[in-house]
């Protein structure tokens, strides 16, 4: 009889492999296609415990539009951004509807805000809701009292494509509030995709709805849907 527990099959390749997979919008089909293997090959490096050889992981990043020291988690505890610049980038602005498709419904960002000692910055699990961003926090932290007061924070996201040297950043800026109604407030806890991942205890939510939302999006030419650099 096994008797371990399906969910520590997974290896930590598969799941770095499955996030960018998504992170990317593909099917395992479409990588499969990629790389040179199978969807069944794909779904066992995801769904197992593989050895794939280092041709494989290189086809495999590349497919993935990444490198294979991130697929394997040799930069996992190192701040990102370390890469050089990339030769030619472009500096585009997001429109508003871009920026709130590039949140998505949930994630994690960093929160901006007031308190004791002059400013703050933390990180936050977060969820969009009908225009707004809902956050879970304690009543005596930095973020619950700025929303008891209803007073002004920033809210930034990010994402950096290390391999190509190319990213977006979202700002959203407005006013934060406390979600007075004890039944929303327990919807929104019971949420798994907004619950905070630092742990329980944290059961005041928080609103943030934004007066400003801008972005910006290096663009890189060359990098994966973009034309290639005139020679």
């Amino acid at each position: 009889m096994n008797t371990v527990d399906d969910r520590h099959r997974q290896s930590d390749l598969g799941r770095r492999v499955a996030v960018r997979r998504r992170q990317l919008g593909l099917s395992r089909e479409e990588v499969a296609e990629r790389a040179g293997s199978t969807p069944g090959y794909l779904a066992y490096v995801e769904e197992q415990l593989p050895t794939p050889g280092i041709e494989f992981l290189v086809r495999l990043a590349h497919a993935l539009e990444t490198t294979v020291q991130e697929l394997t988690g040799l930069t996992a505890d190192l701040a990102p951004g370390g890469a050089s610049a990339a030769n030619r980038p472009r500096l585009e602005q997001l429109d508003e509807s871009e920026c709130w498709s590039l949140l998505g419904d949930h994630g994690v960002g960093r929160i901006a805000a007031g308190g004791t000692g002059g400013l703050h910055v933390f990180p936050v699990n977060y969820q969009v809701l009908e225009g707004r961003l809902v956050f879970a926090t304690t009543a005596t932290s930095v973020l619950g009292r700025a929303a008891a007061s209803g007073a002004e924070i920033a809210f930034e996201e990010d994402s950096l494509d290390e391999a190509f040297r190319q990213g977006w950043s979202v700002l959203l800026v407005g006013p934060a509030h406390t979600v007075s109604d004890p039944a929303e407030a327990r919807t929104l806890r019971g949420d798994g995709r907004s619950r905070p991942w630092a742990g329980d205890g944290r059961d005041t939510v928080v609103t943030l709805t934004p007066r400003q939302v801008t972005g910006r999006r290096i663009l890189v030419p060359g990098a994966p849907g973009e034309p290639a650099p005139e020679p």
